[in-house]
């Protein structure tokens, strides 16, 4: 549901919003807090709101005179009210209009209440940029018996944070439109680019087990999928997350750099750390807000997944058409009648010894054949590979390694036996042996 109304065209929430709102589709009237100078706003701006969507944590507001609506995070504007009532909300932040600031040390603290022993809510780094919006009366900050030289200023994080920061370990500076600093300071979006993240964001991440797959040159179809990656489309702010148990997508602000090598993806949860060129790990807090680190790594330019997938299959289907060739059908005097059917089903009448030891009672007389596991080093000279039979009315398959010899084909139930992902690396510990002669 999230994710549709995500996708719904902009005339179409605004006429949800025009029906649910008023007549005139205005829900009221916000100050900006935080420069947009794509579109020659700057904080202070008082501009109309049409839409809040508690989904994607946007407001759709338009530039004063004009037409064009566009998206901005909920934290970058103050609630929507009277145009009277935003006039006086401006008011209280006109001292510092235009005014942000660069902070000088790593760590600074932003604190819930203007004393330095209060709850911290948010740490500065170094050189990043925030918004002051208004002064406040609070406790002095002590370097031993002196005071330090400054003051307690509320202000506004690129992430949408706000709390008290004391001003002693703040550079003020002022912007004109367009996000121009004046004297020629430069803010965060005009300094030499981050090329770590920038590199990052550009590659599409697979689950690290895929490489020991590559190496190993034992691919797994049901493990091993194109879908599955971790992708940044950092021109339009969009994340995915997608694996056989997560498939999760979001919008985000921006990135924030946290650490030496770690960055935030700015109001979602996720957190990249950069292990290196190709491998990075990536911090995912689900639902139950509990975080996981999920590894991720780059594959070369010659290994493409889907083409690695299509190969596997093919090579299955050509194992399987090898052995239907040397049949298809086979006789046993103790363990009934196998047929191999050319679409990889099968017939076994008369098994009534591997009743339920290795078959269950519910079991039919057919049902179909895959090729799933590969064989471990320590069986590859005695077996030729593992027939996965999936017996109509059961809901597991029955494992066999087997053989293709002179006068038939030997199968070996695998009850018991040892695994490896999806490699057998032993036998069962007291295996059954069934030898089938062709007919």
């Amino acid at each position: 549901m999230i994710h549709f109304y995500r996708k719904l065209p902009l005339c179409l929430l605004l006429a949800v919003s025009f029906i649910l709102t008023s007549c005139s589709g205005i829900m009221g009237y916000g100050v900006l807090l935080w420069d947009v100078p794509e579109k020659g706003l700057q904080d202070g701006d008082i501009v109309p709101v049409y839409i809040r969507s508690n989904i994607s944590h946007v407001y759709v507001v338009s530039t004063p005179g004009s037409k064009e609506h566009f998206e901005i995070p909920l934290w970058q504007v103050t609630d929507p009210q009277s145009r009277h009532g935003a006039k006086k909300t401006a008011g209280q932040y006109a001292e510092f209009i235009h005014q942000y600031a660069k902070v000088k040390i790593d760590g600074l603290p932003v604190r819930a209440d203007p004393v330095n022993t209060a709850k911290q809510v948010y740490r500065l780094r170094r050189s990043e940029t925030v918004k002051l919006l208004y002064k406040g009366k609070g406790q002095a900050v002590m370097t031993g018996r002196n005071a330090l030289e400054g003051e307690w200023l509320r202000i506004l994080t690129k992430d949408g944070t706000q709390g008290w920061c004391f001003s002693y370990n703040l550079d003020q500076f002022e912007t004109e439109k367009g996000g121009v600093v004046v004297g020629g300071q430069q803010t965060d979006s005009q300094e030499e680019k981050d090329t770590v993240i920038e590199s990052v964001l550009a590659k599409t991440w697979y689950p690290d087990y895929y490489r020991a797959m590559i190496d190993r040159n034992r691919i797994d179809p049901q493990l091993m999928n194109a879908s599955y990656s971790f992708t940044v489309d950092a021109e339009n702010n969009k994340v995915s997350l997608n694996l056989p148990d997560i498939h999760e997508s979001w919008d985000y602000s921006g990135t924030t750099k946290t650490g030496d090598t770690e960055y935030a993806l700015d109001g979602i949860p996720v957190k990249i750390t950069v292990k290196g060129d190709a491998f990075i790990v990536v911090t995912y807090s689900g639902d139950n807000g509990k975080p996981q680190d999920l590894n991720f790594i780059t594959l070369g330019e010659n290994e493409d997944v889907a083409a690695l997938v299509a190969a596997e299959k093919e090579r299955r289907v050509q194992v399987y058409g090898k052995l239907y060739a040397f049949g298809p059908d086979f006789r046993s005097a103790s363990y009934g009648q196998l047929s191999l059917k050319e679409d990889q089903s099968f017939g076994w009448k008369n098994y009534r010894l591997l009743v339920p030891s290795v078959v269950d009672s519910s079991a039919k007389n057919g049902g179909t054949i895959a090729i799933k596991y590969y064989l471990g080093d320590a069986l590859v000279s005695s077996y030729d590979g593992v027939l996965s039979f999936r017996f109509d009315g059961m809901d597991t398959d029955v494992n066999f390694l087997y053989k293709m010899e002179n006068n038939g084909l030997r199968l070996e139930d695998l009850t018991g036996a040892s695994y490896d992902g999806s490699t057998v690396t032993s036998r069962g510990t007291s295996p059954l042996v069934l030898f089938f002669q062709k007919d």
